[in-house]
């Protein structure tokens, strides 16, 4: 079983609960947690159907993903943490610097044109770019929780949009995603990320 978050501030969840505070009083996690999939389901469908050539992939879009996507369910849908966050033995970025670091990593996006003509790489080096940057997310984990969905839905429409399907990690078990993500964080190795990313794409 994954490692429970470990929180200095822990006042956005249900006192002796890992259930976040919420809109509907939902104190039931099973509950919480297939609405939270519903949501993430829905969200699919919505930003798949705004795709554009107008699209930017940047900050403004990626924190517009959580935010439109959970902000029915919770009040800091869509805003950065600002407290120390830690998972197991790893450390995601400082509290503090969530903000300055998150400007540094979109503004690489930005350079590479909002990730938007990837098309015209190879899939090799299509992986190697979204398994990067999507180290960068993974280990700044900018959000309060669901993290992990939102990402995975920003690099999905980054995918569509470069003519892929959305990425299929059902190549791997959690587990060793799950690995893949601590090298991020823990050694900023992306190579076992990379390798999923590119097992998990097809036209």
């Amino acid at each position: 079983m994954a490692s429970k978050y470990q929180l200095k501030n822990s006042s956005l969840y249900i006192k002796g609960t890992d259930i976040p505070k919420n809109k509907l009083h939902i104190t039931n996690s099973e509950e919480i947690h297939e609405l939270e999939r519903e949501l993430i389901a829905e969200a699919y469908a919505t930003f798949y159907d705004e795709l554009n050539e107008n699209t930017l992939f940047d900050e403004n879009y990626f924190k517009s993903l959580h935010r439109r996507t959970f902000e029915s369910l919770y009040d800091w849908a869509g805003e950065y943490r600002d407290f120390n966050m830690a998972k197991g033995n790893s450390r995601f970025c400082q509290g503090a610097f969530v903000e300055s670091e998150s400007k540094k990593i979109f503004a690489q996006i930005k350079e590479d044109n909002y990730l938007k003509d990837l098309e015209k790489i190879t899939k090799e080096d299509f992986a190697r770019k979204i398994a990067y940057y999507k180290c960068e997310l993974i280990a700044l984990h900018p959000f309060y929780e669901l993290n992990g969905r939102v990402t995975r839905l920003f690099f999905d429409m980054i995918a569509v949009y470069n003519g892929y399907k959305y990425i299929d990690y059902a190549t791997v078990t959690p587990e060793v995603y799950i690995e893949a993500s601590i090298e991020c964080v823990q050694f900023a190795d992306c190579s076992k990320l990379e390798k999923i990313i590119y097992n998990g794409l097809s036209k």
